[in-house]
């Protein structure tokens, strides 16, 4: 598979809306190294229509005869989060190489599963963990590397996001369920942390206060009251392996005030990433940023990002699609020269562990020591 093209079938690519449309499809259709050869919806109608409008040779209602199918070699899972895990499972007994969107599954347990399957299989596997493709946090992980701060002290995240809020759609009520595996703490909460561990390294020990303000959220459409046992405020104070001081703080409804905030202080310098549009709602894994710092208490300024951390060709449009194909730009390279891919498996349970280390902090008052 040297030169060949990679063979890509994509689980969830409908062309009315979802991530695999917006992101998945794009980014693959830019990238030499690929061919989305397959899709596949829930109703043959829908997956016919995706095929035709893209240009995909085969379309399939049952996903589970897609990953079977010899001109697929890699599967993209683009589904929500409770699926993950049997799909995976298919996927990669049937011998692909698998791209699973995070949450890579409902709970650890789960995700182990799927990490030792993939290793005893030999296939390559990559977790959608896209902030460790964008170049603002690259760059920022090798500035700390070199120095630029020094000695780092502290650091400060804060993420908000309006869904865990009052309000649900019919479509996304299932996240207001905690077993879904789809909750503020898992998916914006695991992206973002999973960014600060990426740029600073891994948590030592930790505190921790999960909460769940709103019991009752209201379903748009209907009006009905359900139950919400999902967290919607989550608190993080903790130590990092290098000793830096880490906070973090994810708030669910919440759409006014500081909405995004990523800054690390050090002992001769200040970093900070910044949303590049403060006016529109920002998700660390796919939003644009800026880059700022600072040294010997000078003020902040924007640094430039150079172009050594963009590692796909131009024809990759701007916004979802480009840290998507950052990823899978670093999978190609990992399939044709036989090499490991990061983040990979691995890193998705490691991230799982953490947050169930999270929790259980929460859950019983006590320090947690990893």
């Amino acid at each position: 598979m040297a030169t060949e093209k990679i063979r890509v079938g994509i689980i969830g690519a409908n062309v009315r809306n979802g991530w695999a449309r917006d992101a998945h499809i794009p980014a693959l259709s830019a990238l030499p190294e690929f061919k989305i050869m397959a899709v596949s919806t829930s109703r043959q109608e829908s997956a016919d229509e995706t095929a035709k409008h893209f240009g995909i040779p085969h379309a399939f209602a049952d996903p589970y005869k897609m990953v079977q199918h010899p001109d697929v070699d890699l599967v993209a899972i683009c589904v929500r989060v409770p699926s993950h895990h049997q799909l995976g499972l298919a996927a990669l007994n049937a011998g692909k190489h698998l791209y699973c969107e995070w949450p890579l599954a409902a709970n650890t347990e789960q995700a182990q599963e799927m990490r030792d399957l993939a290793v005893r299989k030999r296939v390559h596997h990559m977790v959608g963990l896209q902030a460790r493709g964008a170049r603002e946090f690259n760059l920022v992980r090798d500035l700390v590397a070199e120095g630029y701060v020094g000695k780092v002290l502290s650091c400060t995240l804060i993420i908000t996001t309006p869904t865990w809020g009052t309000e649900f759609t019919r479509d996304w009520a299932y996240m207001a369920d905690r077993s879904s595996g789809n909750t503020l703490m898992s998916s914006p909460g695991g992206h973002s942390i999973d960014a600060l561990c990426y740029c600073l390294g891994e948590f030592k020990e930790l505190s921790s206060v999960v909460a769940n303000q709103r019991q009752q959220v209201k379903i748009v459409e209907t009006g009905e009251m359900i139950q919400m046992t999902a967290p919607d405020q989550v608190l993080v104070s903790g130590i990092l392996q290098s000793g830096a001081v880490a906070s973090v703080h994810l708030k669910g409804g919440t759409a006014n005030g500081t909405g995004f905030l990523f800054e690390i202080h050090g002992t001769e310098g200040v970093l900070a990433i910044v949303p590049a549009d403060p006016s529109q709602a920002t998700y660390i894994q796919v939003s644009e940023f800026t880059v700022r710092g600072a040294q010997a208490g000078k003020p902040l300024a924007d640094l430039s990002i150079p172009e050594r951390y963009r590692w796909i060709p131009p024809a990759v449009p701007a916004g979802l699609p480009f840290n998507v194909a950052q990823l899978y730009r670093r999978m190609a390279e990992g399939i044709r020269e036989g090499k490991s891919v990061s983040p990979d498996f691995d890193v998705a349970v490691n991230r799982h562990q953490l947050l169930d280390a999270i929790q259980k902090a929460s859950d019983t008052g006590s320090r947690q020591i990893l």
